[in-house]
C-alpha cells in the first residue's frame, strides 16, 4: 500500500507530466500561423532555442509546402530528426560554442539577397541567446563574459543587455540583416514579462535599453571586461525597426494555469502565488518552506504554484541548478512536517549544467539525507544541490521536453 510520501509523489510526477504536455510548442505555433498569408515571395524559416526542432516541425506541418528553406539552431540531444528543407544544427548552452557561431552564419547567408517579398519567418524560444550567435569580440572572450554574467547573481534581462551589444545579430540586428524582407516573429517566451526585446536577445525587436544600462550591469557584477568590449558596450541598438512583427504565442502562464487544473483534478485547492517569480534560488525556497508551516493546520489539501525564473549566486564548485537548489532550501523547512513536498523544474527538461530537470523534497529528504552522511547546509554552501537529491532520489529526470517557458514550481500540502 503506498505511504503518504509515495502518493505526494506520485502526485508531483502526475502534476509535471500534465503541465509539459499542456506547454508544448505545436499548437502555439499552429495558432499562432492560422489564416496567416505570406505573398508571392520566398518564405524562409530560421528556428532557434531549445523548442526549436518542434516548433520548427509544427511550421512545416502548419505550411505544408510553402516554406522554401530554413535552418534550425537548437541544444544538443533536442532535435529530432531530419525536416523537409530544413538544414539542422545543434550547439552549445547556456555558454555559446563554435557550432552554434558556424549555425547562425549559415542562417545569415539565408537571409541575404531577400526582397521587399520575400519574409522570414522567425521561431525563438529559450536559448536562443547562446544558440543564435554571430560574435562582435573573439568567441573565447563572449563565453568568458557569459560565464561571468551567469554565476554574478544577474537576471536574464540584464545578462541580454550586455551580451546584445556584443551581438552581430541580438538587438534587432538580424532583421535589419534581412530588409527589405518582412520578418515575422513567433516565440514562447521564457522571460518574465514576455518582453520581446529580452526573448533570445531580441534578434527581430527593436531594443529599448540603453548602453548606460549595460554598463551600469557591468560595474554591478564586477565584471572584468577589455577595452574593446567595453567600447562595444558602449554604442547603442537599434530603437525602431519597420520589417518585423512579433507574436509571443506561448509562456509561464500556461504552465502555470496546466499545473493549477492538475492539482484541483487531483484533489487539491490550488492558489497561483505568481507567475513571475524572481530571485534567488536559496530565497525562493526558504519562502515557499515557510508557507508549507504555515499551513500546517489545513483540513483540506492544498497546493501552492509559482512560475518565473531563480538565479543561483554561485559561490562554491559543486554541481546544480536553480530548481535543485531551490528544491534543497525548501527541504530544511519541510523537515519534520505532515504529507508535504514540493517540486521545482526548469520547462525544457535542463537545470543548470545538470541532466536533471529540477528537485523534489518532501518532510523526510533532511532526514534521508542524514543517514547519507550529507550536510545539507554544506550542499547549499557549496551549490552542490545536485549530488545532494541524487544521494536521497530526489532527482526529477525528464530529458529534453521540447519546450522552455520557465520554470514552476510547486509545493504539496495532502491531507
Amino acid at each position: 500500500m503506498a505511504t503518504g510520501m509515495d502518493s505526494l509523489r506520485a502526485d508531483a510526477d502526475t502534476v509535471i507530466r500534465a503541465s509539459l504536455r499542456a506547454a508544448m510548442p505545436e499548437s502555439a505555433v499552429k495558432n499562432a500561423l492560422a489564416g496567416r498569408t505570406f505573398g508571392s515571395g520566398r518564405l524562409l524559416m530560421l528556428s532557434v532555442g531549445k523548442a526549436a526542432w518542434r516548433m520548427a516541425r509544427a511550421a512545416c506541418d502548419t505550411l505544408g509546402g510553402r516554406i522554401a528553406g530554413g535552418v534550425v539552431i537548437t541544444k544538443y540531444g533536442h532535435s529530432e530528426g531530419e525536416l523537409k528543407n530544413i538544414r539542422i544544427f545543434e550547439a552549445g548552452h547556456p555558454v555559446p560554442d563554435q557550432n552554434g557561431v558556424d549555425a547562425t552564419r549559415e542562417a545569415l547567408r539565408m537571409a541575404d539577397g531577400l526582397s521587399a517579398e520575400d519574409t522570414v519567418l522567425l521561431l525563438l524560444s529559450g536559448g536562443g541567446s547562446a544558440l543564435f550567435e554571430d560574435p562582435l569580440v573573439p568567441l573565447d572572450t563572449l563565453r568568458d563574459i557569459t560565464s561571468q554574467l551567469l554565476k554574478s547573481g544577474a537576471d536574464i534581462a540584464q545578462v541580454n543587455r550586455v551580451r546584445k551589444r556584443l551581438s552581430g545579430v541580438k538587438g534587432g540586428r538580424f532583421a535589419l540583416r534581412c530588409a527589405p524582407a518582412r520578418v515575422l516573429t513567433v516565440a514562447l517566451s521564457d522571460v518574465l514579462g514576455d518582453d520581446p526585446a529580452v526573448i533570445a536577445s531580441g534578434p527581430a525587436a527593436p531594443d529599448p535599453s540603453t548602453a548606460a544600462e549595460a554598463l551600469g550591469i557591468v560595474k554591478q557584477y564586477g565584471l572584468q571586461l577589455d577595452e574593446q568590449t567595453l567600447a562595444l558596450l558602449a554604442r547603442e541598438t537599434p530603437k525602431t525597426l519597420g520589417n518585423a512583427e512579433i507574436v509571443v504565442a506561448g509562456s509561464v502562464r500556461r504552465l502555470c494555469a496546466a499545473a493549477k487544473e492538475e492539482c484541483r483534478k487531483l484533489g487539491y485547492d490550488p492558489y497561483l502565488l505568481t507567475d513571475s517569480l524572481r530571485s534567488t534560488a536559496k530565497k525562493a525556497g526558504a519562502l515557499l518552506g515557510s508557507i508549507a508551516q504555515v499551513h500546517q493546520e489545513a483540513d483540506h489539501s492544498l497546493a501552492f504554484i509559482a512560475g518565473g525564473e531563480t538565479v543561483v549566486e554561485v559561490t562554491g564548485d559543486g554541481l546544480g541548478g536553480r530548481n535543485q537548489e531551490l528544491a534543497l532550501t525548501a527541504a530544511i523547512n519541510l523537515n519534520g512536517l505532515f504529507n508535504t513536498a514540493l517540486f521545482s523544474i526548469g520547462s525544457d527538461g535542463t537545470d543548470g549544467p545538470t541532466d536533471a530537470a529540477g528537485g523534489y523534497v518532501d518532510t523526510q529528504t533532511v532526514r534521508a539525507l542524514r543517514k547519507k552522511g550529507v550536510d545539507i547546509d554544506k550542499a547549499l554552501e557549496n551549490n552542490d544541490s545536485y549530488h545532494a537529491l541524487l544521494a536521497c532520489g530526489g532527482l526529477i529526470k525528464t530529458g529534453p521536453t521540447g519546450t522552455n517557458v520557465n520554470d514552476l514550481t510547486v509545493l504539496l500540502i495532502r491531507r
